[in-house]
């Protein structure tokens, strides 16, 4: 399905955002609210853009992870560290409702942009911080990525076969999920700021969002001493629950996570006795039991083609996936009904297909108006719009400003 320009009004349009982040937690945020309609100014070094530029694969010296992070965003540059760099930051700033920035601590305040002069230039700013370890603390002034996050939140140490080492993700998981938290945030401060007038600082550590979403780890470590242990595709709260092999080649998941459908997924491979023995009445015991459960769904999904094993679940309503490299989910009919996988036109590159905007909404939906520009693109154009002369944007570029 190629991508439609959005006619209805989106919902944070009207909202001026200030991405002065580098990477991909902060300019992500700022990417989920300009899909939603904000205007985003991405504010990049005048000599060194953004690393995202030139991270992972590029196409015609184009860097393809860029166009997706940089999309919805106008782009302009200016040197932060400079006079006039600051003095124009302080000038975007008055008309802007948030700024997300990830420098270490201290570092806009020894340009003497801190909370204190932007809040000064705009009581109603919002100033989003993301960093690796939060803006105190015995860590604040580490360099912190998201790699960091993984280790020390508990995420590698459960992530893995019992006897390998930990594991960590190959992609940016901890940063994307301080993304969407920062945009959750920032949202979070706007609606207070309906109330109360005024803006506000919100403090994210790259190394808290992630911990949330593993769970109640440290609940139960506190009241009962339990450490989580790595368990492969295992679970200690359900089984079974694995990926298996099918007679093809293939790879499926099998989760069990409701009674309901554990029952129905051993009637389906021909050991409905185990339904009736007593430890198969919780997904826990269930567990316990795990390799007698995984050897039963096993051989049978591994005398069947994948094709067959999703029919057959489908049938018997027992939940089950394929396997998919981004090769199927290109081609996944259910993504394509969701148009999860949309097409944009770029100037540069032509038609490109990447993710679409997190979710719909029915009355004021988002969209994608553009995918990520060059760097720079829009500087004159936005230090115009904020009144600057063609003289003071020449005096400034010539300060190297720009």
């Amino acid at each position: 399905m190629t991508h439609t320009a959005v006619t209805a009004p989106a919902p944070l349009t009207g909202l001026r955002v200030l991405d002065l982040a580098t990477l991909f937690a902060g300019p992500l945020a700022a990417t989920m609210l300009g899909d939603f309609g904000a205007e985003v100014i991405k504010v990049e070094h005048p000599r060194r853009p953004d690393p995202s530029r030139g991270h992972g694969p590029s196409k015609n010296g184009i860097g393809l992870w860029w166009k997706l992070l940089g999309r919805n965003k106008r782009t302009m540059t200016l040197d932060l560290s400079n006079d006039g760099g600051r003095t124009t930051l302080l000038r975007l700033a008055a008309s802007a409702d948030v700024i997300i920035e990830n420098f270490r601590p201290g570092t806009l305040e020894k340009w003497d942009l801190g909370w204190e002069e932007l809040s000064a230039a705009n009581p109603r700013l919002v100033l989003a911080r993301v960093t690796g370890f939060g803006q105190f603390g015995p860590y604040a002034h580490r360099p912190g990525f998201g790699t960091l996050a993984e280790a020390m939140s508990g995420f590698a140490a459960i992530t893995g076969e019992p006897d390998a080492p930990p594991t960590l993700p190959p992609f940016g998981l901890a940063d994307s999920i301080a993304g969407l938290t920062t945009a959750y945030a920032v949202m979070t401060a706007l609606a207070a700021r309906d109330r109360t007038g005024r803006g506000q600082v919100v403090d994210m550590a790259i190394i808290e969002p992630i911990l949330t979403v593993l769970g109640p780890q440290p609940l139960w470590y506190d009241q009962l001493g339990h450490v989580q242990p790595r368990t492969g595709n295992r679970s200690q709260n359900n089984a079974p629950r694995n990926t298996y092999r099918t007679a093809d080649g293939s790879w499926v998941a099998v989760s069990t996570s409701a009674q309901s459908v554990a029952e129905r997924v051993m009637r389906l491979v021909g050991r409905p006795d185990l339904t009736a023995e007593p430890w198969f009445t919780t997904g826990a015991e269930r567990a316990r039991h795990t390799d007698v459960l995984d050897e039963a769904v096993g051989s049978w999904i591994a005398d069947h083609t994948r094709e067959q094993v999703i029919a057959e679940f489908e049938k018997a309503e027992a939940a089950v996936a394929p396997i998919q490299d981004v090769r199927d989910v290109m081609t996944d009919p259910q993504y394509a009904a969701l148009d999860t996988v949309t097409t944009v036109d770029d100037p540069e590159l032509g038609p490109l297909r990447m993710q679409n905007v997190l979710f719909r909404l029915t009355e004021t939906p988002g969209g994608i108006r553009w995918a990520g520009r060059p760097h720079g693109a829009d500087t004159d154009t936005v230090l115009a719009e904020l009144g600057l002369t063609e003289a003071e944007i020449t005096t400034l570029r010539s300060e190297g400003a720009l």
